[in-house]
């Protein structure tokens, strides 16, 4: 599958995707501007003092980890919350979050507000409450008891620094002495003496730990909240932009699903899926405000027209050596344009001086009498009641070389009069008054079309994209293969300019050509304006003296 296959969604709802990443970046737009500025301030806390210890121990780390992440749960909790915004005379708190970085003992508390002056005051007072919450926080119940330890903790070190001073003077004693017996009195006085040392150190620690100074568990702020100066958020160009992009992609996936539900033929890999004939040709629209029925005839150097042409040749040369003289051109619903192709290839046949004869055959829906620009006249229905013979229900056009015959007057019986005896010897009879006969049949939503499929020659099929649908094209198929007439080929009808796989237009290849609205073109080269395009898509409008309706 090519690329540009895969595009086409994407460039034929082009309109859709833009208005909706518009709609999205402004909308956003808007939403941003009314956000205010959003300041974040932070709090550090660290637990214990094993970052001072020159040689704390792996437990004193490990046991600060666990009391950070229990201290940072805690300050996420109620009882926290309600103390800080009595501290602060709030009703809420701004959005927080209090963290223990991994694999280290230290707390972080983040405060974001529109406030900045109160984004720190909340991130200090909830650092304040949190160590309000911890064992060594001044308690006055408890300050008795820390004097007294303060007081026990200065006569200890007192009594230590003692004991070494006189351990280092027996040492530097037993330095000048002599005598064995004084030399072990000093050594039993010394062990003495680290005896009481080593009682003295362990007291002290006893009773440190019973303090802020040797806690493990206590909390300390290392970095108090600053007052933030530059707003975090919000991002607004990103904000904007990720808008637009959401946008993008959810129109781009509302395009395929449109096209993925469409049940309408899109290319020529579906068509020549369901058919296995040749592609005979492939007409462009015709513009609008032009005669649909005769465009051939009053634009003859248009690319429309050569396209015709084209399609005139790969008739000629389905079989040569045999031609086919009475062609019916037919499609599988309403509105696919048979009427169109039919007398327009009656026009272009017509141009190569060939003797052409133009029957409508479609007895429930005719179309073919606006080529006269006259109310319906004598025709096919009036020789089958008498009133007419063949000769005189042809009608010449103002066009040389062609004539038509035209339905005449509705019949109640369409279907009995195309499968009579009666019909076969008409055709008879008009295969000798011109060189081709074209028929511009019934679609084969009703039976007519499948009854006058055996009796002509040949049998060209018109299909529209993106307006032929495959379960009704399907049908047809099964129902000419039942019948087992000649299928010519398929002829594309209605293609539009530059979307899809179906761009057959060449502007540059024609130089010298001006259609009758070149002149409203707008330079960029839009052929409508953004206002009639959208509305297109929409509804179809009809082009102007188009009444092929069948």
């Amino acid at each position: 599958m090519e690329i540009r296959t895969l595009l086409t969604p994407l460039i034929r709802w082009w309109w859709l995707i833009l208005a909706s990443t518009l709609v999205a970046i402004l909308s956003s737009f808007i939403a941003t501007l009314r956000q205010p500025p959003v300041y974040e301030s932070q709090t550090t806390l660290i637990i214990g003092r094993a970052i001072n210890d020159p040689n704390p121990s792996t437990g004193e780390f490990f046991l600060a980890e666990q009391l950070a992440a229990t201290y940072a749960d805690i300050a996420n909790r109620e009882p926290i919350r309600s103390a800080a915004m009595q501290a602060l005379g709030l009703d809420s708190l701004p959005p927080y979050t209090a963290r223990a970085l991994p694999e280290t003992q230290v707390i972080q508390i983040q405060v974001t507000d529109v406030i900045p002056e109160r984004a720190q005051a909340v991130a200090n007072e909830l650092a304040r409450q949190l160590i309000a919450q911890s064992p060594t926080s001044a308690n006055p119940e408890d300050e008795e008891r820390q004097r007294f330890i303060n007081d026990q903790l200065n006569r200890l070190q007192a009594q230590i620094n003692s004991t070494q001073d006189e351990i280092e003077r027996l040492q530097e004693l037993m330095g000048d002495l002599t005598s064995a017996r004084e030399i072990q009195d000093t050594q039993s006085q010394i062990t003495s003496l680290q005896t009481a040392l080593t009682e003295l150190q362990s007291n002290y620690n006893g009773l440190l730990s019973n303090t802020g100074q040797g806690a493990v568990n206590t909390l300390t702020v290392i970095e108090p909240a600053n007052l933030p100066r530059q707003p975090i958020g919000p991002n607004k160009p990103l904000t904007i932009l990720l808008a637009g992009g959401i946008g993008f992609v959810l129109a781009a996936a509302a395009a395929f699903m449109i096209e993925f539900l469409d049940d309408t033929v899109k290319t020529t890999q579906e068509i020549t899926a369901i058919f296995d004939v040749p592609i005979l040709g492939r007409i462009g629209e015709i513009p609008e405000g032009q005669k649909n029925f005769r465009y051939v005839s009053e634009e003859p150097r248009s690319p429309v027209a050569d396209e015709f042409r084209t399609l005139r040749t790969n008739i000629d040369f389905m079989n040569a050596a045999n031609p086919h003289k009475i062609i019916l051109v037919t499609s599988s619903n309403l509105g696919e344009g048979k009427s169109t192709i039919a007398s327009n290839l009656a026009a272009i046949f017509a141009q190569a001086d060939r003797r052409v004869l133009l029957m409508d055959c479609d007895l429930r829906r005719p179309s073919l009498h606006s080529w006269l620009e006259k109310s319906n006249p004598k025709g096919l229905t009036d020789i089958f009641r008498d009133r007419v013979t063949l000769a005189e229900a042809i009608t010449p056009s103002a066009e040389k070389n062609i004539s038509l015959i035209t339905s005449g007057p509705l019949p109640p019986n369409p279907t009995e009069l195309l499968a009579s005896r009666r019909m076969e010897e008409i055709l008879e009879n008009v295969r000798e008054m011109a060189d081709i006969v074209i028929i511009d049949g019934p679609p084969f939503i009703v039976p007519d079309a499948s009854v006058l499929a055996d009796k002509v020659d040949g049998i060209v099929l018109v299909i529209k994209p993106r307006q032929s649908r495959r379960g009704m094209l399907k049908a047809m198929h099964e129902q000419l293969q039942r019948v087992n007439c000649d299928v010519l080929g398929v002829v594309i009808n209605g293609i539009s300019r530059g979307i899809g796989e179906f761009d057959t237009y060449y502007p540059g290849y024609y130089p010298n050509y001006r259609s009758p609205e070149k002149d409203q073109v707008p330079p960029n080269g839009l052929e409508r304006s953004l206002t009639q395009r959208l509305f297109s898509n929409f509804v179809k409008k009809p082009t102007s003296g188009d009444k092929d309706i069948s």
